[in-house]
């Protein structure tokens, strides 16, 4: 489990280590919006289609389904929830979620490799942001060194039989959505051991796989991502799975009370290049007045695209913390930060990582929006939730380039929705 050190695009919380699974079934779909509408009465998908995965689902709505489907077919419901305790009864033959172990050993289906292919995945296997292949990072000027060239971005969900499966016979588990797992996002305890279930208290929860809208780089067997329990996504679904073997007792998982503070100024805190982070975070100060501050560099990036381009994926490569010139004064003023940056290669730009490295968050709202070209908001949302994991994280905000005429009408909907006045 896990990714070796040589890696290309690993990240630090991968660390390899040996496990063992015990025997498991599971669906080889993802959960149908038809499936999910059947059993719940309601379909949250951003995209509509029966055979379309169910996305836009929370980790809650996730555990709820699979209890439902549970009692609709008479089998004993997998958990029990009481206020922020979930309890996983072992014993239990309903459905349930995997465990991180268990997705990671059935996405692999044998391999050692980055995807389950044993090559770079192309589109043609996976729905996934095609234009951004395996390791286009580093070679966005010289493609002719890529194994895989860029190919289709179908800006959808697909139906959850699309492309062959894997050696194992299960389909999609790299790309068209993310799949929650049962775990609290962690390090991982690198000793071997047997069925591990993850940290018993936590934060964020992790999914996996990767979606639509992800680059390959984000959909690895080893890549883990991480929100709240209580939030979804347009890219985030479910894969069910029930237990082959009598488990023994009870699993208890705790969400970390997060000791968020009342009141509070807001902040608007942003990073920006070109200009269109900028603007929307000063439409954002135009409707609340709230105080504004640009993110800068003591060595600022290149003015010319290409090379920023460049900069930019080399610095996520290595996880630099560019050094910021500025400071914000006095802090713990701030309950509520309105945090401000440009997509770039699926993710946040590093000075975003050194300003969230700098101060303490813990009990603050942490409020993204994002400028992208295209991918939304990558998988910046995970990037902030690791680096931030004592904040709470309100309803984020992606806007196309600019933004365009419907941006102060979009932005004024979306500080409604946070309750920012």
């Amino acid at each position: 489990m896990g990714s070796p050190k040589d890696e290309p695009w690993r990240s630090a919380d991968e660390t390899q280590h040996t496990v063992t699974v015990s025997d498991f079934y599971m669906n080889p779909y993802e959960v149908r919006q038809s499936e999910y509408n059947a059993v719940m009465g309601s379909n949250p998908s951003s995209f509509s289609g029966d055979d379309l995965p169910v996305e836009n689902v929370s980790w809650l709505d996730a555990v709820a389904f699979c209890n439902a489907l549970s009692e609709q077919e008479n089998l004993t419901p997998a958990y029990t929830v009481d206020g922020e305790t979930v309890t996983w009864d072992r014993r239990s033959n309903g459905y349930r979620l995997p465990t991180e172990a268990e997705w990671e050993y059935a996405c692999r289906a044998g391999t050692t490799t980055p995807f389950n292919t044993e090559t770079s995945i192309n589109p043609e296997e996976s729905n996934y942001y095609g234009h951004y292949p395996y390791e286009i990072e580093d070679n966005y000027f010289s493609q002719g060194n890529l194994t895989t060239k860029p190919g289709e971005y179908r800006q959808t969900t697909v139906a959850v039989d699309s492309f062959s499966p894997n050696a194992w016979g299960l389909y999609n588990m790299h790309g068209n959505v993310s799949e929650w797992v049962w775990d609290y996002y962690g390090a991982y305890d690198t000793a071997a051991n047997a069925d591990p279930t993850g940290p018993e208290t936590g934060t964020r929860r992790v999914y996996r796989g990767g979606g639509w809208n992800d680059f390959a780089k984000n959909m690895r067997s080893a890549y883990r991502a991480t929100l709240p329990e209580d939030k979804g996504s347009f890219n985030l679904g479910i894969r069910l799975v029930r237990g082959a073997v009598n488990g023994t007792g009870n699993i208890v998982s705790a969400e970390t009370e997060n000791s968020t503070k009342t009141g509070g100024k807001v902040l608007i805190a942003f990073f920006s290049w070109g200009g269109n982070t900028r603007g929307i975070a000063e439409e954002i100060q135009s409707q609340t007045g709230a105080d504004l501050f640009e993110i800068e560099l003591v060595t600022p990036y290149s003015t010319d695209y290409n090379t920023v381009l460049d900069q930019a994926q080399h610095d996520q490569n290595i996880q630099a913390r560019p050094e910021i010139k500025n400071k914000v004064e006095n802090f713990e003023q701030y309950g509520t930060i309105l945090l401000g940056y440009p997509n770039w290669w699926a993710s946040i730009p590093m000075p975003i990582a050194s300003f969230l490295e700098e101060y303490d968050f813990a009990g603050k709202t942490i409020i993204p929006f994002c400028s992208h070209g295209g991918g939304r908001f990558g998988q910046s949302l995970t990037a902030i939730t690791k680096l931030a994991p004592d904040a709470t994280m309100g309803e984020p905000l992606s806007i196309h380039y600019s933004g365009g005429s419907s941006l102060p009408d979009d932005i004024a909907a979306w500080l409604e929705t946070n309750n920012i006045k």
